[in-house]
């Protein structure tokens, strides 16, 4: 049985979200980092700098990238959505039934990789972190093909786990886990953006206004977590009649700040089947 110790695991594309998961893989000093594979199309200064902090190998040129992706017991495609076609062909040839390919790719379905692949058969899991599994506090969502097996389900599972939590979910799911978790740091930075503007035209100095404000945003997501209460709860704890907050509260509803946040969820969602229904349309026009 291949363990995530053991499994060697090939990534096609190195970016920020590959490198998250590097991170998270390599993070043990006993495990075998060499085991983990990563090539792009031309970038050499980037995976040099990824074997340079992680310890991984890296493949370079096309027989290098062919025998990594060919020797892999998992695969994982970590391409933007507009270079999605023209990465999984490049693949195409040299992936095996028996390898599991991991899709980190915003609104690409299953059944559009498996038109551009040519199969219904190969293992596909399709997964959507979030930018924070590069501190080891992702959130991903996950969904599996039919062809994936238990011991592929896991080693998934294994591979996000230890970048931060993990929420299986069905396929039809996974767009709105994108407005939720997937795009969701973006939506806290921007409030802390407003926060710290705040502070600052209050006559603090932006140094304090971001300290102020990181504190705060750590403090109330430890106390969601660690109490186990609802946020509408907690928010009413600290709303005293008539107090500070209230007015704060107040001034956020007439800005219809709680509509525009859940209103944010849904176009995000929206944005990603969006991204999807483009990409399979783009696919379904070519001759494989």
């Amino acid at each position: 049985m291949t363990s995530l110790s053991t499994a060697r695991i090939t990534f096609v594309g190195a970016g920020s979200m590959a490198e998250a998961i590097l991170r998270g893989l390599t993070a043990d000093e006993n495990s075998n980092k060499q085991r983990i594979t990563v090539l792009n199309r031309s970038d050499v200064n980037r995976l040099q700098f990824l074997q340079q902090s992680y310890g991984v190998s890296l493949a370079v040129d096309a027989e290098q990238r062919a025998e990594a992706i060919a020797a892999a017991d998992v695969v994982v495609v970590a391409f933007k959505p507009k270079d999605a076609i023209e990465g999984l062909l490049s693949i195409k040839s040299l992936l095996k039934p028996s390898q599991l390919l991991v899709s980190v790719i915003a609104g690409l379905s299953i059944t559009t990789m498996e038109m551009i692949l040519g199969t219904s058969g190969q293992p596909i899991s399709r997964t959507m972190p979030n930018t924070s599994s590069a501190i080891g506090l992702g959130a991903t969502g996950i969904s599996f093909s039919k062809s994936v097996t238990t011991e592929q389900q896991q080693l998934t599972t294994q591979m996000f786990a230890s970048t931060g939590i993990v929420t299986i979910v069905k396929e039809a799911r996974l767009d709105i886990v994108t407005g939720v978790s997937g795009s969701g740091p973006a939506y806290i930075y921007y409030m802390m953006e407003a926060m710290i503007e705040g502070g600052v035209r209050g006559g603090l100095t932006p140094e304090a206004a971001k300290e102020l404000t990181i504190q705060t945003v750590l403090g109330a997501a430890q106390m969601v977590q660690q109490t186990g209460e609802a946020p509408a709860d907690l928010r009413r704890k600290v709303t005293s009649p008539n107090g500070t907050t209230q007015a704060a509260i107040e001034m956020l509803d007439q800005h219809q700040f709680a509509i525009g946040v859940t209103k944010a969820v849904l176009r995000a969602s929206e944005r990603a089947n969006e991204l999807g229904k483009t990409i399979s349309a783009q696919a379904s026009e070519i001759k494989f």
